[in-house]
């Protein structure tokens, strides 16, 4: 994105995103696949079975200090001379910028670096939620799309092509509907055999020509691209773009059940050789997926164990979708004889059945709760893509569109952000936190406020802030979205003063002491909602 290049020439460059050819990838686990961080751009992490040794030096170092208390100020002025000590006094690197500003008065609080652009994490997400709010309304929904390419024939024959026609659903997975991973493509099965259709005699096709074919945004790091919360994007997405290999148990000594779920055999090949240890509750699993995107599994898994689940990235989800489709028909008893291809739908398709979203609401309040870089990169380029689908959904079109509505309704400057990504993620997003009060202060008051505010997590409460500032005045008051990279600590929202007063404000840190500036972020959140004017 060429256009960066003004405001971000002197930034350094990034790291290089890796090729979106799978390399090698070989897991070796006795007990399933190590939980990643949540999706807030970190690293997954494994315990050590024994504790690093550190130098004395380090030790020193880390020696606990006083921790960093919340104070009740009286007055603008104590409000602003406390926020000035714990922006000062606790970090040992890095750069703050930090802006609280009453919505109910319309005053300025307090102002640090408020017009430096920064890496704002997550919080970016609460750009797209505006976005996509103020471009399609709380109560829209996405729709994937079934239709056929010929005549139904009264047999039941389909003497053409069935086409899955993708709308950016970001939700298009079993975390709206029971069931497996497979769930919702099921369902979607259920319908077209509903709809009459009992063989088909050409292809399945896959559409995913709704949003551009890059699957990996700018900015973002190679070294996350094969973890959960770094899934690719595309308009034809199923799970998140997230499969998993699974390890089920026989009964006896026999071989283990493998299965890809959900199940796309036409997309991932697998070779399984997994035994059964009689009476065992371990396993010894041992994973391999080569280039082409194949999977084998060996090892064993004891008759008495938990099924195990390995998590991996789909790389190309549009065929892995497609595919998907393919063997959901099969599985509700629809002969499928073609194979499975991707292209655009041919204007004289007929629909045949369609599976609803749930409304952009609900969708925004999981991308915000949850922190779910996949549901704001879809959400993102269906808010260019706009309500009425008739353009391709861009990351470069959703910026320029944010800009002119940061312009234009919030009145920030359109150099005060910039967005390569919806979600946080790349390394080249830049949000000053004068641009997130205008921001916050626009949503505030906007048609769409009260969604906008639902989405954001409660401090002391629910989902990323639910162990944070508990026991304090911020407590079931301040909600605001979250930001954490290895050298990011952001927090943006809202929270109610003593007097009524809400504020908004955006608190950003660029740095490696991370720990100390999530410290200070949560003695700044009560130290907020204890305020009173005098």
């Amino acid at each position: 994105m060429a256009c960066a290049l003004s405001l971000f020439a002197l930034l350094p460059a990034p790291a290089a995103a890796a090729s979106l050819q799978p390399p090698t990838v070989t897991v070796e686990a006795a007990n399933g696949r190590v939980a990643e961080d949540p999706a807030q751009g970190g690293k997954s992490r494994r315990r050590r079975s024994t504790p690093r040794r550190r130098s004395s030096a380090s030790r020193a170092a880390a020696a606990p200090v006083a921790a960093l208390r919340y104070t009740s100020p009286h007055g603008a002025n104590a409000l602003q001379n406390d926020l000035s000590y714990m922006v000062a006094s606790r970090v040992r690197s890095g750069q703050w910028g930090v802006m609280v500003v009453s919505v109910t008065r319309g005053d300025t609080l307090y102002s640090y670096n408020a017009d430096q652009p920064m890496q704002p994490a997550s919080t970016m997400k609460l750009f797209t939620a505006a976005l996509a709010f103020d471009r399609l309304g709380p109560q829209y929904r996405f729709s994937t799309d079934v239709l056929r390419e010929g005549t139904l024939a009264p047999d039941g024959t389909l003497q053409g092509n069935l086409i899955i026609r993708g709308d950016g659903d970001p939700g298009f997975s079993n975390r709206f509907m029971p069931g497996g991973a497979d769930a919702p493509m099921r369902e979607l099965a259920r319908r077209v055999a509903a709809a009459g259709v009992k063989r088909v005699s050409g292809d399945v096709i896959g559409d995913a020509t709704g949003f551009e074919a890059q699957k990996v945004p700018d900015g973002w790091l190679a070294r996350n691209l094969q973890s959960g919360y770094a899934a690719r994007v595309s308009a034809l997405s199923i799970n998140e773009n997230l499969m998993w290999v699974a390890v089920y148990p026989a009964a006896g000594k026999g071989a283990a059940r493998v299965a890809i779920e959900p199940s796309a055999s036409a997309a991932v090949p697998l070779t399984a050789n997994v035994r059964t240890v009689p009476g065992s509750t371990g396993a010894q699993i041992r994973l391999t997926r080569n280039r082409e995107g194949a999977v084998t599994v060996t090892g064993w898994i004891g008759s008495r164990s938990i099924p195990r689940r390995y998590e991996y990235v789909i790389e190309d989800p549009a065929i892995f979708t497609t595919a998907s489709f393919r063997d959901a028909l099969r599985a509700e008893g629809v002969e499928v004889a073609g194979a499975v291809k991707l292209g655009p739908t041919p204007a004289a398709a007929a629909k045949v059945a369609s599976l609803e979203s749930q409304p952009l609401e609900k969708l925004a309040a999981v991308m915000n709760r949850e922190s779910v870089n996949h549901f704001a990169e879809l959400l993102f380029r269906n808010a260019a893509r706009g309500p009425e689908r008739d353009t391709v959904g861009t990351a470069q079109r959703g910026y320029t569109l944010l800009k002119g509505f940061l312009e234009q309704k919030a009145g920030a400057p359109q150099n005060a952000v910039f967005a390569a990504d919806g979600s946080g993620l790349s390394t080249l997003d830049r949000v000053t936190p004068r641009a997130m009060i205008k921001l916050l202060a626009y949503a505030h008051e906007s048609p769409w406020a009260s969604a906008f505010h639902a989405s954001l997590p409660v401090a002391g409460e629910s989902e990323l802030l639910r162990h944070r500032m508990k026991y304090t005045p911020a407590q079931g008051n301040l909600h605001a979205k979250t930001g954490t990279t290895n050298t990011v600590i952001s927090l943006a929202g809202y929270v109610t003063a003593q007097n009524g007063e809400v504020l908004a404000f955006s608190f950003v840190y660029n740095g490696n002491d991370r720990w100390n500036a999530k410290e200070t972020i949560d003695a700044m959140g009560p130290t907020m909602a204890g305020f009173v004017r005098e």
